[in-house]
């Protein structure tokens, strides 16, 4: 069935958030000659400590999509030990090495990876990002979500679609507009992100740090660290009210080889809060809406796997909707809740674990008794083994129910930005 031009006011399919779910869904559902329009409030995809682990289940999207060696250009790491210092001991933990196709996981600046993504989706005719574009509220007609109210430059109008997909985070608009509520599973901690500049004869690779009831992850981004600093749920207030010092001597204490640019931590405005939680809403759909990724459940910061879950979600909706999509079929809503059961058990499976890390493991060594923690000797000895190692490695490198590109590439291309590609910025 041919598809007639996209009026300016009319889509086939809605996506709002132009994060990894939504510009992947895009992405694929434009490649499948699908018109599809992404509402990204932001004017760029420039912005900072967000999720930048790309893991192998991820990679093997982009190679199905022949988007890897594109991606390997990309300014990046690739990390395939994962290492901790707990109590002054070294441990390896996680282990990618052994792992197929894929046996490391990627750190690539997020807003890079987007960037990507879009420049892929810009090559088809019915791929229409516009940025600086807000949804503030939804439309609904007969008890069923037809479009969503939209605040941008030239003014404020209605986007009617026969589908939207909620891709706007855990802070979702959409997801509050429909009335969906979540379960809060809970977080012992919150995580304070800034930047310390790497010498060259720092340590190697990517570790973690726990010792004297603090809790701090080091990412090698080659000329600098990504430092995650995991302080007590709610604490961020109090410590904002001490003076930067504090945090700079924690971060001395527990990585010494840092104490030369203690002070490249400027101040508190360079810091960055994570206020870490663990969600999931019991329904992700109602009648003409969809949400994925954060909207639907939001993962803890353990394991970096929170992009990567968002992007399965988006291949297995794009794979199921994609069809009837095409041939102009109402999406029934027995269609959505068949990819909520099968997105959610992945879903589940990882926040079980993250749940268990956070409360046997994190909570105890934020404990400020000043003890010194220590490995379990049993633990100690099983992670002498690769195929120990491997076991994290896999699920959250892969994952339960590992996503594959089905959607038929038939999308029509152009040179540069295809017609019809409104790219607001």
């Amino acid at each position: 069935m041919s598809l007639s031009p996209n009026p300016p006011d009319c889509t086939r399919c809605c996506v709002v958030g132009g994060g990894p779910a939504g510009m992947m869904l895009a992405l694929l559902l434009a490649r499948a000659g699908i018109p599809v329009t992404v509402l990204e409030k932001h004017g760029d995809f420039l912005r900072d400590f967000r999720g930048d682990t790309v893991h192998p289940s991820t990679l093997q999207i982009l190679q199905e999509l022949d988007l890897l060696e594109k991606f390997e250009q990309l300014p990046q790491r690739h990390e395939r030990l994962l290492r901790g210092l707990i109590g002054g001991v070294e441990q390896p933990v996680v282990d990618f090495s052994g792992l197929r196709p894929f046996d490391y996981l990627a750190l690539v600046p997020q807003w890079d990876f987007l960037n990507l993504l879009a420049d892929a989706g810009r090559r088809y005719q019915t791929f229409d990002l516009r940025m600086r574009h807000k949804a503030t509220g939804l439309i609904k007609e007969g008890g069923r979500v037809v479009g969503v109210r939209v605040e941008s430059p030239e003014g404020n109008h209605d986007l009617r679609a026969d589908l939207v997909v909620a891709c706007d985070g855990r802070h979702s608009l959409m997801r509050e507009a429909a009335g969906l509520h979540s379960k809060n599973y809970g977080a012992p901690m919150d995580v304070l992100w800034f930047r310390v500049p790497r010498e060259a004869h720092d340590p190697q690779g990517t570790f973690g740090i726990a010792d004297d009831g603090h809790l701090m992850i080091l990412l090698n981004r080659n000329d600098y660290w990504q430092t995650a600093f995991v302080v007590p749920k709610g604490s961020d207030a109090a410590l904002r009210a001490q003076p930067i010092d504090r945090l700079r001597d924690a971060v001395v204490r527990l990585a010494p080889f840092l104490s030369d640019r203690k002070d490249s931590i400027e101040s508190w405005d360079a810091v960055s809060t994570l206020a870490v939680q663990v969600d999931r809403l019991a329904c992700w759909h109602k009648p003409g809406l969809l949400l994925i990724g954060d909207a639907a459940h939001a993962m803890s910061p353990i394991g970096g796997v929170g992009i990567n879950l968002a992007i399965q979600d988006a291949v297995a909706a794009a794979n199921a909707l994609a069809a009837p999509l095409r041939e102009g079929r109402r999406i029934d809503e027995s269609l959505l809740a068949s990819l909520q059961r099968r997105r959610e058990l992945p879903v589940r499976v990882v926040q079980r674990v993250q749940l268990a890390i956070q409360n046997r493991i994190i909570s105890r060594a934020l404990e400020a008794d000043g003890g010194q923690p220590r490995i379990p000797w049993l633990l100690r000895l099983l992670l002498k083994f690769r195929v120990v190692r491997n076991r994290p490695a896999r699920l959250f490198g892969y994952g339960l129910r590992q996503e594959h590109v089905r959607t038929p590439c038939m999308g029509q291309t152009g040179d540069g930005v295809a017609p019809g590609a409104h790219d607001h910025s």
